[in-house]
């Protein structure tokens, strides 16, 4: 049996703000069998991941292309891979069987050929939870944020905590975690409605909608009168500098992402170093792959608080291949409430 099998792609590097037209739908013929003694794996994408660092891919030129495997250059008329989640229709792997449930990085597309000895899959247990749970909350974003906080910030009861872009697939959920623990939380969002969901459904101590801020120092010093202990950094450029320039004494800066610079390379942060130096302040980066030995312990414990309702899942889906490219731009636009993703097909 063969498919048609279309998938989304690149017309030319984007260096800038993309738009629809950077993006094009193509389709190939794709064979739903393998050849004997083949370990390649064919699946069936059912969910995928929208995010953020994918705009560095199709640039021209980026540091980042150079820094994972995971993270490297997309060359125009080529696949776009992604996590995401699928469904085995043939395999070679002995790993892997028609019909498994998958998550991993498959493609932006309806099929995905994945090449056995180098794929990036793992099967996995719905416990009950939703399937969408697996490619946001349980998946990489819900990961980056448990070890960004935890292992990056190295949080302690009380401490107060400041996140930016705190109603995305990373932020709300440091938020969530940071409260959990113990802290005390204020995020930051760009519209009065997601200022209010913070507050009103995840539980922050605070929030406000950084558009109305002309003086993010000084709003940050309102929200923290005795300063700030941990800043888990989404967006970089002045907001960094702000935080940096209210934080208490051994603070500490998880920069998870800079989305402020990743569209328009004018911005750059620029913390005042006498802080940083005499505030004895660490500013760490961080890529989720650095904290994989810490996966199970993640997965357990938002699992518990998923069923005890102390976590809530904060999802944007858009449903059919055709919405990939406009569900992309709007992460830049704001667009997005919670972990952004692309239900391709049902199960």
């Amino acid at each position: 049996m063969e498919v048609t099998n279309r998938y989304i792609t690149i017309k030319t590097q984007v260096d800038g703000d993309p738009k629809v037209s950077d993006f094009e739908l193509k389709t190939s013929n794709l064979p739903l069998s393998l050849d004997p003694g083949s370990n390649d794996i064919i699946v069936k994408n059912l969910y995928v991941s929208i995010d953020p660092y994918q705009i560095n891919r199709i640039k021209s030129q980026s540091s980042s292309q150079k820094a994972t495997a995971t993270a490297g250059a997309i060359t125009p008329g080529e696949g776009i891979d992604a996590y995401g989640v699928a469904k085995v229709v043939a395999s070679g792997n002995p790993e892997f069987e028609k019909d498994d449930l998958v998550v991993g990085y498959i493609t932006w597309g309806e099929y995905s050929l994945l090449k056995g000895g180098n794929c990036v899959l793992r099967k996995f247990n719905l416990m009950g939870l939703p399937l969408s749970y697996q490619v946001g909350i349980l998946g990489l974003s819900g990961l980056t944020a448990y070890a960004g906080f935890f292992e990056v910030c190295k949080p302690k009861t009380g401490e107060k905590v400041f996140v930016s872009a705190a109603c995305g697939s990373v932020g709300n959920l440091v938020g969530q975690y940071a409260k959990l623990f113990g802290c005390y939380v204020v995020g930051c969002a760009g519209s009065k409605e997601k200022v209010a969901l913070l507050k009103e459904k995840l539980g922050f101590d605070d929030a406000f909608n950084y558009k109305e801020e002309p003086d993010l120092k000084s709003a940050l010093q309102r929200y923290f009168p005795d300063g700030i202990d941990i800043y888990f950094d989404n967006v970089g450029a002045e907001m960094l500098e702000a935080a940096v320039a209210n934080m208490n004494t051994f603070g500490r800066v998880a920069a998870c992402g800079v989305i402020s610079e990743y569209t328009d390379a004018t911005k750059r942060a620029a913390p005042s170093m006498l802080d940083v130096v005499y505030k004895r302040i660490k500013i760490q980066g961080f890529l989720v792959v650095d904290f994989m030995n810490v996966f199970s312990d993640f997965l357990s414990t938002t699992t518990d608080h998923l069923r005890t309702g102390k976590l809530h899942a904060l999802e944007d889906i858009s449903n059919g291949l055709e919405s990939l490219p406009s569900a992309f731009i709007g992460l830049f636009r704001g667009h997005n409430t919670g972990k952004k993703m692309v239900k391709v097909a049902d199960e």
